[in-house]
């Protein structure tokens, strides 16, 4: 069954995008995302107590709340604000696209996994699959050059980074921390960036049924669902082989985007997908993404 858990990821990852369409409208990015990080706190605290998991303490405290404030806050915080402020969401998947590479450099120098040459094959095919995915959306938006800025552009790298730099240290510092508890500190880390970002908005919501059944899809399905087997593949694999299944989250949430929104998909978004896939592929085989494989 663990084999499978890597493909369930993805699926559970990809709807996030959608989740997102769903709420954005009705309230701004900072105070939407706080909602949603103290929904899953409370949720995911009281689990862990009433599991009376253990709290993480000391070293292992600060390092859950930097990696929330990086993996949560600063990424999910930085795109949002982003296209909020006009970028395109193809050109912000793009930028994000390049976590997987940035990924394998930095794992390679600091937690000393091997980097092979299959690995880097893949890694470039998956990005080129990414942006031949996101292409049509990109060269049909008439309006990309003039919603482009400098400040979406650097605040969007600097989100990458971000989701980069806190997937390392999770993988370096988060063993040994019960993932229930660990989780939850890791919304409180997230919420320090997000709630500097709600004081610069109006904080205005429009309560209705589709922004309540998108936060309860996100912090259930994303939050909870789809961040726990982040981190459960994290701690069990290589965090460079991890990353390359994002890869996959474009071509999956274009195929979400057709089946519910009836998204055209052309040949060159198929072919992005397909390359997409073996790109993955190339960059998981070479080594096992989940021990023990049942």
């Amino acid at each position: 069954m663990k084999r499978f858990i890597p493909l369930l990821f993805v699926v559970l990852w990809a709807t996030g995008f959608i989740g997102a369409r769903a709420g954005m409208p009705y309230a701004e990015p900072g105070t939407f995302l706080l909602l949603r990080f103290i929904f899953a706190f409370v949720l995911l605290a009281c689990i862990a107590l009433a599991f009376k998991a253990p709290w993480p303490r000391g070293r292992m405290l600060l390092g859950a709340l930097v990696v929330g404030m990086l993996v949560h806050g600063v990424y999910l915080g930085g795109v949002f604000w982003a296209i909020d402020r006009g970028m395109p969401a193809g050109i912000a998947a793009v930028v994000v696209g390049l976590q997987p590479l940035i990924t394998a450099i930095i794992a390679g120098v600091y937690l000393g996994e091997v980097v092979t040459a299959r690995h880097r094959i893949g890694i470039v095919l998956g990005l080129l699959g990414v942006i031949l995915v996101l292409l049509p959306g990109i060269l049909a938006d008439d309006t990309m050059a003039s919603s482009l800025s400098v400040a979406t552009v650097v605040v969007v790298t600097v989100a990458t980074l971000a989701v980069t730099t806190g997937t390392v240290l999770q993988k370096r510092l988060g063993l040994g921390v019960d993932l229930r508890s660990g989780t939850a500190v890791q919304y409180l880390g997230g919420a320090i960036p997000v709630v500097l970002l709600a004081t610069t908005e109006t904080r205005e919501i429009t309560w209705n049924g589709q922004l309540v059944f998108a936060l309860i899809w996100l912090v259930l399905v994303l939050s909870l669902g789809a961040v726990f087997l982040l981190m459960w593949l994290i701690r069990e694999g290589s965090v460079s082989q991890v990353a390359a299944l994002f890869y996959l989250v474009p071509a999956v949430t274009s195929l979400i985007a057709w089946a519910l929104f009836d998204e055209t998909l052309g040949v060159v978004q198929l072919l992005g997908m397909a390359l997409a896939a073996v790109a993955v592929w190339l960059a998981t085989s070479s080594g096992q993404l989940v021990k023990n494989q049942a």
